[in-house]
């Protein structure tokens, strides 16, 4: 081991167990233990995209077997009320507080993180996103939709916020050699949650069901209490780079890609580039032509094969009888299941990629080749090809989620590492945006389009093309995108200033950190193992519903 391994970087005597310094790696730490620590927040809270299964139950928590509606209750007198109960539509916009709250409190609190380190932001993220489900608990146990909203949806938020990006400048720091593989791996956690989520929910609604509950406030509590133990694990796992510290061999970039800096830029400065509101703008475009797919996934298939998924190839959606309508609804629901799958596998798989074709590459292809697979779409239903169809928006919904994991190595290739995190966080504010353009563009065309007599399988049509023209914005921008000017980035000794700050010893260099020594020793073999158990059951549990779309 060479001078680094030799010296190392010791915590100081007396910093706090929270504190920057104490989660220093030390010599022999092996970088391959950071990325399951991410997974073990990601994975938690990725359940924010499964929280639909718990609208149905509450939509009967006072009646119990069959809602008990109050049909001119407004939304205003929902939130307090505790005779009527609730409407599913007023449960949906949770999902909006999630990514709203989501984008805001990462753009807030991203430089806090840079400053404290991913311990601390980890630790918070677990309190609020426990806590929050807590407080939902209580406000489904007390019936009130506000304390729900305030609890699950506002502080849950926040802990959605800053678990999302806690690990992000730490994984790009561990792995300049490969930055989108890193981001990859944590990010496609949160993809994965509701996979491993929604079916521990519906397990747990099940058991603590009885005739005078739901079982969900039991579900909320016990969940909230198995995620603190999970992100507190992943976040005291958490270790951060000595200064100036790289893998043994490597070399970092400098003519050879000039579309990767070996500069940093302030996190004072970098929203002040155009830069950065380019890949803002194409980081919403790609999520606004996802997101409203995800949201209507179900009803799309159905209305738009109806018949022809049981066998009735004359059969429109309208002229099903209501048993014919369930049986369909459950081949939906496998292929939402199968769209998540392809959501995850794509973060890491596109976000490996872009290591070898570049962050600008990987974008042009997910906007070329999604404006071909929309534009296909409607000739595929017409065509009444189910494989054509389902393989298109699996191929569509993984570069949805590549986009999400491609796009921290795409701001570190262009700003430096140095405020990585922060600057993502603050990115991240694209996402809050696309959750309302995407679900208002696919959900207020179809309703127009049923309005004005369009036949159930063709309201999406129009609905595609629109989505191309996003995806079109997005290429325009994503092509603008050009290395910053030199006057951007901080001067060294101010990079080294920073790099300094709070560092217990004398800053390390060079070295290897278990890099060279087969990467995946018994304890980090153990940690994937930890967090791929559950994954794998998800997945396992994904494709046996995605089967029956094809049966």
């Amino acid at each position: 081991m060479t001078a680094v391994g030799q010296t190392g970087t010791a915590p100081a005597s007396n910093a706090g167990i929270f504190d920057r310094e104490r989660i220093i790696a030390k010599p022999g730490f092996n970088r391959w233990l950071v990325p399951p620590a991410a997974l073990c927040i990601h994975l938690c809270i990725g359940m924010a995209y499964g929280f639909s299964v718990f609208w149905l139950p509450l939509s009967r928590a006072i009646g119990l077997t069959a809602p008990k509606a109050c049909p001119d209750i407004t939304l205003l007198q929902e939130l307090v009320t505790t005779t009527c109960d609730w409407k599913v539509s007023s449960l949906g916009w949770m999902y909006t507080l999630f990514f709203v709250v989501l984008g805001v409190s990462a753009a807030i609190w991203g430089g806090w993180l840079e400053r404290v380190g991913p311990r601390r932001a980890g630790f918070v993220a677990a309190l609020c996103w426990a806590g929050g489900l807590v407080l939902g608990a209580i406000g489904i146990y007390t019936h009130q939709l506000w304390l729900m909203w305030l609890g699950s949806g506002v502080i849950g938020g926040v802990g959605l916020g800053l678990g999302y990006i806690s690990p992000v400048s730490t994984l790009v720091k561990w792995f300049p050699d490969r930055r989108g593989m890193a981001t990859g791996m944590a990010i496609m956690g949160f993809g994965g949650g509701a996979m491993i989520g929604a079916p521990l929910a519906n397990m747990l609604i099940n058991y603590f069901k009885t005739p005078t509950s739901v079982g969900v406030w039991e579900t909320f509590l016990t969940m909230g209490a198995i995620y603190f133990v999970f992100m507190t694990i992943g976040a005291f796992s958490y270790r951060i780079t000595p200064p100036n510290w790289k893998p043994e061999g490597y070399t970092p970039v400098e003519k050879a890609n000039t579309m990767i800096t070996t500069g940093h830029v302030h996190l004072d400065n970098a929203h002040k580039t155009k830069q950065f509101w380019l890949i803002w703008m194409v980081l919403c475009m790609n999520v606004s032509a996802g997101i409203g797919v995800i949201g209507m996934a179900s009803p799309m298939l159905q209305e738009i094969f109806a018949g022809k998924l049981i066998g009735l190839p004359d059969v429109g959606f309208s002229a099903l009888s209501g048993d014919q309508k369930v049986a369909i609804a459950g081949i939906a629901a496998g292929f939402a299941g199968l769209l998540s799958l392809f959501n995850i596998g794509g973060r890491f798989f596109w976000a490996s990629l872009s290591d070898f074709l570049g962050r600008k590459n990987t974008y042009f292809t997910f906007f070329i080749l999604g404006i071909i697979l929309y534009a296909l779409a409607p000739t595929f239903a017409t065509m009444g090809s189910k494989v054509l169809f389902v393989a298109a928006f699996c191929i569509i919904l993984s570069m949805y989620g590549g986009g999400f994991a491609t796009v921290p190595a795409y701001l570190a290739d262009i700003f430096g590492t140095q405020f990585v995190g922060a600057i993502h966080g603050r990115l991240l504010t694209a996402w809050s945006t696309a959750g309302i353009i995407g679900p208002v563009v696919v959900n207020y065309i179809r309703e127009f389009q049923i309005s004005a007599g369009v036949p159930r399988d063709q309201v999406y049509n129009f609905t595609m093309y629109i989505l191309c023209g996003l995806l079109a914005i997005g290429f325009i921008c994503n092509a603008l995108v050009k290395p910053l000017a030199p006057h951007w980035f901080m001067k060294p000794e101010e990079v080294a200033a920073l790099q300094a700050k709070g560092a217990a010893g004398k800053a390390a260099a060079g070295g290897s950190y278990g890099i060279g020594k087969g990467g995946l020793d018994a304890k980090s073999a153990l940690f994937w193992l930890f967090v791929g158990v559950p994954l794998a059951w998800g997945v396992w549990l994904t494709v046996l519903s995605a089967i029956k779309i094809f049966h």
